[in-house]
């Protein structure tokens, strides 16, 4: 059995999180400092380790990075597996659900999909989604194709063909999306009946 790292350990690796979290988002120091108030002579010696870090520094960092206190800090896990799924809206009208935690090359998502007109905005970008319909009819207009899919149907498509889904009769559609930033495909293994 793995031993939990200590808490020193814990904290040594905050600097280099925070460098990371600071060049993943493309702020300047300078940026940082005007968002959270913290000075730049101090953010700097966070990031380069001669700064312990306190929770006056860390909540306004976390707040300005949008990750969870513990991300920040990379706190070891409690022992507690769930997902804290929160709701966010969608540009276009409904909900989305994060149900993954930490970034990776594929993402999980509940989607809560509202109607969104029966004229489609075709859009493409790199990746790669799986869709399962959970509830409801999801139209999927896919390159030259205009669908409709039920319950437990599913769709898999590179997302740089030109496509569009909404309810295809006017209610929400509940759907959870695989989806793959650079086009990781999903490997779904089933056992055949026999």
């Amino acid at each position: 059995m793995d031993e939990p790292p200590t808490h020193q350990a814990v904290l040594d690796e905050v600097a280099p999180r925070l460098r990371r979290l600071r060049a993943r988002s493309g702020l300047t120091l300078a940026a940082l400092s005007e968002a959270t108030g913290i000075s730049r002579s101090t953010l700097s010696r966070l990031e380069s380790g001669l700064r312990r870090p306190s929770l006056e520094l860390l909540l306004p960092l976390a707040a300005a990075y949008r990750v969870p206190l513990d991300d920040l800090v990379g706190a070891p896990e409690t022992g507690d597996p769930r997902v804290r799924m929160k709701p966010r809206p969608l540009a276009s009208g409904g909900t989305f659900v994060p149900l993954t935690r930490s970034p990776g090359p594929i993402q999980a998502y509940k989607l809560v999909i509202a109607d969104r007109g029966a004229e489609p905005d075709l859009r493409t970008h790199e990746g790669y989604e799986w869709l399962y319909v959970l509830d409801g009819r999801l139209r999927l207009v896919l390159a030259g194709h205009d669908l409709v899919l039920g319950v437990g149907e599913v769709a898999e498509f590179d997302t740089r063909l030109p496509h569009w889904f909404s309810s295809a009769d006017g209610r929400p559609v509940e759907v959870l999306s695989l989806f793959g930033r650079q086009g990781e495909r999903m490997h779904v293994r089933a056992k055949p009946r026999g």
